[in-house]
């Protein structure tokens, strides 16, 4: 575990850069944080790493709407990079605005192929930021790396832009035939879940993507958020047997150690 190396995007608007590098050292990888100037200058700036890791925040204000700017610099500067980087068996992980970015990008889902965008992440139906802790399901079947052997978790949401629409119908369903509809916000009542459960009113209550490969995942709420029991707003009642963002992180961490 611990020869895995870890690049976790710092830079304009990103504002949980230190908190998912704490996360990623917590599991035993060895996290960097590289400020994105620093990855447009490089020759080859990802071939050290064995994780590209999108934090949240909000890149350059999300002026332009959430991830925009940040996605459109990834197309026209890091895609023969970031193709590199994926063809050679790596993985990503983008956190809320990190997976807006990678939505926006067309890298999630990446259905058929990549760079084409399928899905869009627009404003809260309650026309306001949330920050509250929700439960996640995960999709047994998925291929995704990140989620494997994972059930239920609970982890905090902090955004005003996490409501996923799909570019039309057969595209969710093409996805939930594949399993890289992987996470989903879970009501307490059974059945899909309304308002504050799905805290931003996302369709069929996804709240996270992978790629077909399964290596590539993004999600709107934070496990980076909780990685100690006492994390947990209700600890003292309950005290939680793990932390669940740390077990997310981990099996990232072991598949890509091989």
């Amino acid at each position: 575990m611990s020869r895995v190396s870890v690049c976790v995007l710092g830079g304009f608007g990103i504002n949980a850069d230190e908190e998912l590098a704490a996360a990623f050292q917590a599991v035993g990888a060895r996290a960097e944080r590289v400020h994105i100037t620093d990855l447009l200058r490089g020759s080859e700036p990802l071939a050290p790493f064995r994780i590209l890791a999108f934090p949240g925040g909000f890149t350059y204000g999300d002026h332009l709407g959430s991830a925009t700017a940040m996605a459109a610099l990834l197309v026209r500067r890091l895609r023969g990079e970031l193709d590199r980087f994926l063809d050679a068996g790596r993985l990503v992980l983008g956190i809320c605005n990190g997976f807006q970015i990678l939505v926006r990008a067309g890298l999630l889902p990446a259905a058929g192929r990549r760079w084409v965008c399928q899905a869009s992440l627009i404003h809260n139906e309650s026309g306001r930021f949330e920050d509250r802790w929700v439960r996640l399901g995960f999709e047994v079947r998925s291929p995704c790396v990140w989620t494997r052997g994972m059930g239920e978790i609970e982890v905090p949401v902090r955004h005003g832009e996490g409501n996923l629409e799909f570019a039309g119908p057969e595209v969710l369903a093409r996805l939930e035939g594949s399993g890289q509809v992987c996470a989903r916000y879970l009501s307490g009542s059974g059945g899909l879940p309304a308002y504050p459960e799905n805290p931003n009113g996302s369709t069929a209550a996804v709240a996270g993507l992978c790629d077909p490969s399964g290596r590539t995942f993004g999600l709107m709420p934070h496990p980076e958020a909780f990685l100690d029991p006492v994390n947990h707003p209700r600890w003292t009642r309950r005290m939680p047997a793990e932390a669940g963002g740390l077990r997310l992180l981990e099996n990232g961490v072991r598949a890509a150690a091989g």
